[in-house]
């Protein structure tokens, strides 16, 4: 037996197999490396179309804007409803479809009652939906949790902290869930005792969801 013909061919094996672990190596790398760009990307898209999609008065400072056939797509599947009280309270939380443009701030997929503040999406899918709580403390504050929920779809909490001045707290919630065609409602819940002079800031509080899907 050769011995030394046997150290070479042991020495050319365990070279391949290093080229080979190095390979897979790199693979492995390059591939998480793709599919977390890939994950950062779609996290800047939503990020990007929740901080863009409440309507503005001034076209020029908004995505959804303009007369392309795209930017009419993203509005006819797009609602977002402003606060119209500034009481918290337990009950169904007061919204309304604001002027935008030369229409309205709902879509023609959406049916908004105004009656009962309820939003429904015509069409089947998935929908990122998302709640803005912008509150102000009057006087003299009493602290305690403040609950809005949209149905079965998306609760979003604010813990107001106890405080004698007007600095202002802020809560921003988002899902993405499938709709089906069902009513939802907005209900707001408060402790027992109440959120003594908190006050909900209307411009910048509201509900908002367009198709994904």
């Amino acid at each position: 037996m050769d011995v030394e013909s046997l150290q070479k061919s042991g020495r050319r094996r365990g070279s391949c197999l290093d080229v080979f672990l190095v390979g897979s190596t790199i693979f492995l790398l390059v591939a998480v490396a793709a599919l977390a760009a890939g994950g950062v990307m779609v996290v800047m898209e939503l990020r990007s179309e929740l901080e863009t999609t409440r309507p503005s008065s001034d076209p020029g400072t908004s995505r959804l804007t303009g007369d392309t056939p795209d930017s009419a797509y993203k509005m006819q599947n797009f609602a977002y409803l402003e606060a119209v009280s500034s009481n918290l309270q337990n009950s169904t939380m007061e919204l309304s479809q604001i002027e935008y443009g030369a229409g309205l701030s709902v879509g023609s997929n959406f049916q908004f009652e105004e009656g009962t503040h309820s939003l429904k999406a015509k069409q089947v899918g998935y929908y990122f939906i998302y709640i803005n709580l912008n509150l102000t403390c009057t006087y003299q504050c009493s602290a305690g949790l403040l609950s809005v929920r949209l149905g079965d779809k998306l609760t979003c909490e604010v813990e107001l902290p106890a405080l004698a001045d007007t600095t202002p707290v802020s809560r921003k919630c988002w899902t993405v869930s499938r709709l089906d065609g069902q009513k939802l409602f907005t209900q707001m819940t408060v402790p027992k005792e109440g959120l003594q002079n908190w006050r909900l800031e209307l411009n910048t509080s509201g509900l908002g969801m367009f198709l994904v899907d």
